[in-house]
């Protein structure tokens, strides 16, 4: 006979997971507050429905796409990545705007961001 009061569980949380953004399959955009960052790629944790994906802009303060970094240029990204390297026509360089004031724009389709960084 078991007893589910008896039962041992095991619950794991996602590496920086506590809260993600979530978007239905109709999608939905984010579009931070003006930052500057530090470094030449950036990096995800999102997961996605099979169903899903995620694209990132690079904007000037403005909401402007910067050249090479607008929605039409970016690499659909889908899955599930505690580190994915996100891309624009299958390059990842930011390094030519780092130091200076950016946003970024997230549009998910059926999808949870969970945290960003800027790395080397």
């Amino acid at each position: 006979y078991w007893r589910s009061e008896e039962a041992i569980r095991r619950f794991t949380i996602r590496i920086d997971g506590f809260v993600a953004a979530k978007a239905p399959l109709e999608g939905g955009e984010i579009l931070t507050k003006p930052l500057i960052f530090s470094g030449s790629r950036l990096s995800v944790n999102f997961a996605t429905s099979a169903a899903g994906s995620l694209h990132v802009e690079l904007t000037d303060v403005a909401g402007k796409p910067l050249p090479g970094f607008a929605l039409a240029d970016s690499d659909e990204h889908f899955g599930d990545s505690l580190d994915r390297t996100i891309t624009w026509s299958e390059k990842s360089d930011t390094s030519a705007h780092a130091g200076m004031p950016v946003r970024l724009r997230f549009r998910l389709k059926d999808a949870e961001l969970y945290a960003f960084q800027f790395m080397e």
